[in-house]
């Protein structure tokens, strides 16, 4: 017996047809249909529609802030008096013991300061007193404390507050 060729258009050979949109379907088994409770007293889950009675899984209610029992975030967390000032002013420090770099009679601003790397803080800066100072400065600062002007005009310096 002779094998017979089978021609492209052949219903044997499975002719290849275009994919199209009304060909999709889902696999088998992938989709289930919803079981639909409380539908009346007649089906197996009516009335309380397989939750028990009473108690709060029957009502599916649970306050606002309940972790199921676990302490909540709210009593958690630790009452801490007064608050943060979000427009507390914030000054670079620099020390007496920093101004040493400084030559005899040099008038220290804070741009000076800024350009010797003794501070990075942008904005207002205040003298504090750590540290001596032996000789005679003229330091222009925002502020400084008492300390440190008293040290600054003992060694023979001035202070000057600027705005």
């Amino acid at each position: 017996m002779a094998e017979e060729k089978k021609s492209p258009s052949s219903p044997l050979l499975g002719e290849r047809q275009q994919l199209k949109l009304h060909h999709l379907q889902p696999a088998p088994g992938s989709k289930k249909t919803k079981i639909r409770v409380g539908r009346g007293e007649g089906g197996r889950r009516g009335k309380t529609a397989g939750r028990g009675t009473k108690g709060l899984k029957a009502r599916n209610t649970v306050r606002p802030g309940f972790e199921g029992g676990q302490t909540p975030l709210a009593m958690r967390l630790p009452k801490l008096p007064g608050f943060k000032n979000p427009n507390k002013e914030e000054f670079a420090i620099v020390n007496l013991a920093a101004l040493e770099v400084f030559d005899k009679g040099a008038e220290v601003t804070p741009e000076e300061l800024r350009s010797r790397g003794l501070i990075r803080h942008k904005g207002r800066v205040k003298v504090l007193a750590q540290g001596e100072l032996d000789r005679a400065l003229v330091v222009k600062a925002h502020a400084f404390s008492a300390t440190a002007k008293e040290k600054i005009e003992a060694a023979g310096g001035s202070v000057e507050v600027i705005q």
